[in-house]
């Protein structure tokens, strides 16, 4: 997503699928790179081969196993990656050092002005009618939807500028390498995911009869205004207008449909659920802080932890607590099944509090100060 760090895409599954059921993974990705924090969710991976393979042996073998998977003629796939292009400025945006964590009160500024909140009621008021649909159909609330297109790609204005073949192609076989040992298993798991990443392309073109090579998307091959990426086109986006397409560039009604349908099958979005409250921990009780965002602690749980939500919450309801760094201390939160299913977009808990806080803002709501 926009100004967030790359993160991890090799440990992101997919749960239910909308229209498509073949993709085994998806994950978004940023159109701009920018710091961010993860919190690592604990998964074990098979191992990975770590012995390089030549271009022309990995490229022969992915039109094989693209082929085989998809029904692709193999003489077609090789006939659009010969118009693919290796781009050094994907590869200098890949290789760029990591930014030092920002604390919450200069995170937020950059996803949250008020020109970004007028610019999402203005939107939200354009599309109010069709947005209200698909709120009513799946739960997800409007400013939700319209606050996610605002993070991601300034409600449509910044989209990305590269070729997705191109940025795909590249990272698919090319991912920079840092020559640290400790580095290449993820390294290697990154290019295989592109590759793979790669291959769904050529699926969703099949798919959706796309010409793959004139989509316009960001340095790591997310598209449209909500920046799918391929797997995640193909696994959660709906034809929100029933014309039989489903298009994640230009009809908003399939964009804002997809969005929620992403959060609904990914994170299992509540309908009516709330998303955080703040929350106060008391003296004497240290930090807890889990190594997910899932919700699993009930509210006595936390409370023997020592802490109290600060607004009403439903009874019953399971929470995770959040910490939030600032200059002037931290600040807690505790984060609901719709909080951990804005983290599917991106797991960043500073990111999904800025998605949430946005719709809030949208809403009309009084923000609490960063």
């Amino acid at each position: 997503m926009i100004r967030s760090a790359l993160l991890c895409l090799t440990l992101i599954c997919l749960g239910a699928c909308a229209t498509q059921a073949q993709p085994p993974r998806a994950a978004m990705t940023p159109a701009k790179p920018g710091p961010s924090e993860a919190a690592p969710e604990k998964v074990v991976l098979p191992p990975v081969d770590l012995t390089p393979v030549p271009f022309d042996t990995a490229r022969a073998n992915f039109i094989r196993d693209t082929a085989a998977q998809y029904g692709i003629d193999p003489q077609q796939i090789d006939r659009v990656l010969a118009q693919a292009e290796f781009r050094d400025s994907i590869v200098t945006a890949m290789s760029r050092p990591a930014e030092r964590v920002k604390p919450w009160n200069e995170y937020r500024p950059m996803f949250i002005t008020q020109a970004r909140i007028d610019g999402g009621r203005a939107f939200l008021e354009q599309h109010r009618a069709q947005l209200a649909r698909v709120e009513a159909a799946t739960g997800v609330p409007a400013q939700v939807i319209v606050a996610i297109i605002g993070v991601e790609t300034s409600y449509g204005a910044n989209a990305g500028k590269y070729r997705v073949l191109d940025a795909l192609y590249t990272l698919a076989f090319r991912y920079p390498r840092s020559g640290d040992p400790a580095k290449l298993d993820r390294e290697v798991r990154r290019e295989l995911f592109f590759r793979d990443e790669l291959g769904q392309l050529f699926a969703l073109g099949k798919e959706e009869n796309l010409d793959i090579t004139t989509l316009i998307g960001s340095y790591a091959g997310a598209m449209g205004m909500g920046q799918f990426m391929p797997s995640s086109y193909r696994q959660f986006a709906v034809d929100g207008n029933g014309d039989g397409r489903r298009d994640l560039f230009t009809s908003y009604d399939d964009v804002f449909a997809s969005i929620a349908n992403y959060f609904v099958g990914k994170g299992g979005w509540v309908r009516g659920g709330q998303v955080a409250v703040p929350a106060t921990l008391a003296s004497g009780h240290a930090e807890f802080n889990p190594d997910d965002w899932t919700p699993t602690y009930t509210l006595a749980d936390l409370s023997r932890r020592g802490y109290r939500p600060n607004a009403a919450v439903v009874a019953g309801t399971l929470a995770t607590p959040i910490t939030l760094n600032t200059d002037a201390g931290p600040q807690y939160w505790l984060g609901f099944q719709n909080y951990y299913a804005i983290t599917r977009y991106n797991i960043s808990k500073m990111y999904a509090m800025a998605v949430f806080q946005l719709s809030e803002a949208i809403a009309g709501k009084e923000l609490p100060p960063a």
